[in-house]
């Protein structure tokens, strides 16, 4: 039997990070995990030891080493390639759980709906680059825009979060439309960390209790 992967979704500055800590805390005690199993976190882009090098290729700020939305759409499915192949499958084969900080979702949203790149294209490159995992449950910490950058007014921004409140505008509503058609779990982020945390772990109780 497979190990369970979790992904959270949303716009920067949604709290992703804040409730994958508090979700992998509780995990290994919650009676959901098999004995022996381990629980993995991690992220895209970065997840990979390749990856953290294409990430720092994807998000440089220097304006000379802008990729076009092409490349840029190639290098994340390059580092997603590599995740799937040295982290996610094995894990999940060797009856592990996986906890990632966005998955092929966010593909879709920032560079379908945010590069405005043709949806097919991507999804026909995700089939492919995916290799058959996909996630058990995904979470989408829903904010608006402007909460988003209002949280991270006091961060150096990559080169994906300088974009600015147009482009987020447009990635947030793909995900918002991306989360409806595939049923996600949508939670407020506006919420305090503890309200969110416990609708997360009552999500995850549900759908992997006696499983």
């Amino acid at each position: 039997m497979k190990g369970k992967f979790i992904v959270f979704e949303g716009i920067d500055g949604c709290g992703k990070t804040t409730q994958i800590d508090e979700l992998s805390k509780w995990l290994p005690n919650s009676g959901l995990m098999k004995k022996g199993s381990r629980l993995i976190t991690t992220r895209e882009p970065g997840g990979s030891l390749l990856g953290k090098k294409l990430r720092g290729l994807i998000l440089d700020t220097n304006e000379n080493n802008k990729p076009s939305s092409l490349a840029e759409l190639l290098l994340y499915s390059a580092d997603r390639a590599e995740h799937i192949s040295k982290v996610i499958s094995p894990a999940l084969e060797n009856n592990d759980w996986v906890i990632s900080d966005r998955f092929s979702d966010s593909t879709l949203a920032y560079q379908g709906y945010g590069r405005n790149i043709n949806l097919e294209i991507i999804k026909n490159i995700e089939s492919i680059v995916c290799q058959g995992e996909y996630p058990d449950l995904t979470f989408f910490l829903d904010i608006s825009p402007e909460e988003s950058l209002l949280r991270r007014k006091n961060e150096i921004p990559d080169r994906i979060e300088s974009e600015g409140i147009k482009f987020l505008e447009k990635v947030n509503e793909g995900f918002k439309l991306i989360a409806q058609e595939k049923n996600w779990n949508i939670i407020s982020a506006s919420q305090n960390i503890k309200t969110i945390s416990n609708q997360i772990k009552e999500t995850v109780l549900n759908n992997f209790s006696n499983k």
